[in-house]
């Protein structure tokens, strides 16, 4: 007979599947998808989105980067190819390509990341808006890479995506660091995720067959990790990339404070999310050694996620799984650990001059809400003009409460991007 934990955890994944198949399979209107998604959704959409996911795609050395990077800027484009998104909406509103370029690793070293740009069909694309739109955990693996899961229709974003789309912005979405055969992704990483998003929309810009301007006004936008990494490229524009015309920022389910979020992950239902972080910080930065500390079961389970392991696997074979299982010895209050998740922590530089609007769940089993709210309101006293918002999700289960803003905020955040790019004033609630 099942224990209590294991069918929570099944249900817990059933929950999970049946949302992210509602946001995948039952694309519409900006403000009626997710209603309508909500009531369609059922285990069919589930098994149809389980074996979509998991349907392979085959070896691509597209992905691999160049032995040795080809000389230029953080932006400037290594690649390209046009593709073909894997559902029809997609593919009705935009042309879409892949891209390669050149971008800044979490040591401020140079190197190659890939994404998609799509760019509304029809009109004037030099007259278009950019949102580098920064996309929520989609896990370790290489069959997970954004790019490649928009290319077989199977990104749970894209209907989010295809909002902005029909709004007639072109959108970037970066793959972030490490997508590629053997796979080394740096999850949760700030100081890399940053600079991929920024970039993405430079490459959008730099990508002459796009016909973007590099004059476009742009936003940036994300949910959960895409929402740490619409912030963190918030922090970084100022200094890194002056040249954009950055409107505004929506960020959603930010994951702030490393160490404030990973606490009560453990042992809970999102327990794999952190072992994933734990791996992302490793690939980041060498010195960690997470190898050194992990037991033969941990082993097995990089390996198994690296090899496989996408954000449903995190939630049914990693929920509710102690970190001690895995490891001889805790590393997070080891001083070289201590130091890189501290300098991941958002929040630690007043540049963002332009308005954000910053949202979380009032209860959310993945990101801890009350690090979200300090940063809301150590942005406001650094004089950020932001806007924060909460959404109540007490009725919703575990998992589900985290996923559910994504859909509530739709609407609000549609608003708030067309307010930014017509240069309507902000009014910020601090």
């Amino acid at each position: 007979m099942p224990t209590r934990i294991s069918r929570r955890a099944g249900r817990l994944a059933s929950v999970l599947a049946l949302i992210l198949a509602a946001c995948t399979l039952f694309p519409g209107t900006a403000g009626s998808e997710p209603r309508q998604a909500n009531a369609n959704a059922n285990a069919n959409a589930s098994l149809s989105l389980s074996a979509n996911a998991a349907a392979p795609l085959p070896a691509d050395d597209f992905y691999v980067p160049p032995s040795a990077l080809p000389d230029g800027r953080p932006g400037d484009v290594i690649r390209s190819r046009k593709v073909e998104p894997g559902t029809p909406t997609p593919r009705a509103l935009a042309d879409t390509w892949q891209v390669m370029y050149r971008s800044t690793d979490a040591l401020g070293k140079p190197h190659a990341v890939t994404a998609t740009v799509m760019v509304p069909k029809g009109g004037t694309p030099a007259a278009r808006p950019i949102v580098g739109w920064g996309p929520g955990t989609q896990g370790p693996a290489f069959r997970c890479t954004p790019s490649r899961m928009i290319a077989k229709g199977a990104l749970y974003e894209q209907w989010v995506i295809n909002a902005m789309l029909r709004a007639g912005y072109a959108v970037a979405v970066p793959d972030y660091e490490g997508y590629r055969p053997g796979p080394k992704t740096t999850y949760m990483v700030g100081k890399s995720l940053g600079p991929a998003l920024i970039d993405a929309v430079r490459a959008a810009q730099r990508l002459s067959a796009t016909g973007l301007s590099a004059d476009a006004p742009v936003a940036f936008r994300g949910y959960s990790q895409g929402g740490g990494a619409a912030l963190w490229a918030g922090e970084f524009q100022p200094d890194y990339a002056p040249e954009l015309k950055l409107k505004g920022i929506v960020a959603g389910g930010v994951p702030a404070n490393l160490m404030e979020v990973a606490l009560p992950l453990n042992g809970r239902p999102g327990s794999g999310f952190l072992f994933y972080a734990l791996i992302g910080l490793d690939h980041a930065y060498p010195e960690l050694k997470f190898g050194d500390v992990v037991n033969d079961a941990g082993r097995a389970m990089v390996a198994d996620l690296e090899a496989g392991g996408c954000a449903l696997e995190m939630i049914n074979k990693y929920g509710n799984k102690p970190l001690s299982a895995y490891v001889t010895r805790s590393p997070l209050v080891d001083a070289p650990w201590v130091a890189r998740y501290t300098e991941n922590t958002l929040g630690g530089s007043p540049k963002i001059k332009v308005p954000v609007l910053q949202y979380h769940a009032t209860q959310d089993a993945l990101v801890e809400p009350n690090q979200a709210d300090a940063l809301h309101k150590q942005y406001c006293a650094q004089g950020v003009p932001l806007t924060w918002k909460t959404y109540d999700t007490a009725s919703h289960p575990p998992v589900a409460d985290h996923l559910w803003p994504i859909q509530a905020a739709n609407a609000e955040a549609m608003t708030y991007l067309a307010d930014r790019f017509a240069d309507r004033p902000a009014t910020p609630n601090c």
